[in-house]
């Protein structure tokens, strides 16, 4: 209840001494950028001003930020030292262990050729979803190959807010998927698809569609697939487990799905394991009496 208080009286005097800025109080111009790359000209119009701004004000108090960010950091550390909670590796010994580590033969790729199809706050949320995949995947003991595909000037722009993207252990790649890797060692997962998967091969390339759309493109990854003659499927949710929600996965639990099933994980396992509590997931009937039979022989 402390802890909130004080973060509550934080906030309250950054509001304080926040300076609202305007365009007269811009002395650096960090520059917009359109969809393609070119440079915008200063804003004119109420929206273009509003962009601007809101870059001005975040390029002024980045610094800020990463300290602030970092003084939280250890402070949750030392918390966490004096309570005897582990919280795992931290990034010298993962960046040591990552060059220790044997990858996987599996490799997934997130296709990002959708960001004409997504407003801000949504191309916002594919870069937090591709953050946690290459979180789980630094941190397991047989990393998939991670991809990205289609990475171009709007979705450069987005990511840029973290810094050090660029020696993330991810391969990036301008061009699309069917343009770098072979058709035949291409499989798109789809939840449209007909085809049921149940392993995943070796020196295959599972694809991700990178795409936040609150369900209005539905079916695109599968035309996609189907357009340009790559093999397609979709997981065995329906084997497995039942759902309260719609069987409508985020790019990261695909991801972290993938990655356990490829660490020796069962199915039944590493769908409880990965979906969240509010999609009510349990196993499906046939398997809880399996299991019971199991038990009790």
């Amino acid at each position: 209840m402390i802890g909130i208080m004080e973060q509550q009286n934080e906030n309250k005097s950054l509001e304080e001494n926040y300076h609202h800025y305007t365009l007269f109080d811009i002395t650096v111009d960090p520059g917009l950028k359109d969809d393609v790359g070119n440079e915008l000209p200063r804003p004119f119009n109420k929206n273009q001003m509003r962009k601007w701004l809101k870059k001005v004000r975040w390029e002024k108090h980045k610094s800020e930020k990463r300290i602030k960010e970092k003084a939280r950091a250890k402070e949750r550390k030392r918390e966490a030292r004096a309570a005897n909670i582990d919280l795992g590796p931290n990034r010298k010994m993962l960046k040591k262990m990552k060059l220790e580590k044997v990858k996987s033969n599996v490799g997934i790729i997130l296709d990002l050729s959708f960001d004409h199809l997504m407003i801000e706050k949504d191309r916002y949320k594919v870069i937090k979803q591709l953050l946690r995949c290459y979180s789980i995947n630094r941190r397991s003991e047989s990393p998939l190959q991670f991809h990205v595909t289609s990475f171009g000037e709007k979705i450069k722009v987005d990511i840029s807010r973290h810094n050090g993207y660029e020696h993330w252990d991810i391969e990036y790649h301008e061009e699309s998927y069917i343009d770098v890797f072979p058709k035949e060692k291409l499989v798109y997962l789809t939840s449209e698809s007909e085809n049921v998967i149940e392993s995943f091969e070796d020196n295959k390339l599972y694809i991700i569609g990178g795409l936040v759309d609150h369900n209005q493109h539905k079916g695109l990854c599968y035309k996609l697939a189907v357009k340009h003659g790559i093999q397609h499927a979709q997981l065995p949710l329906d084997k497995y487990v039942n759902m309260k929600t719609r069987k409508v996965l985020t790019i990261d639990h695909v991801f972290e799905i993938v990655l356990r099933i490829c660490e020796g994980m069962q199915w039944e396992e590493a769908l409880l394991k990965v979906l969240p509590l509010r999609k009510g997931a349990h196993l499906c009937q046939s398997l809880s009496n399996s299991t019971s039979s199991l038990d009790t022989s």
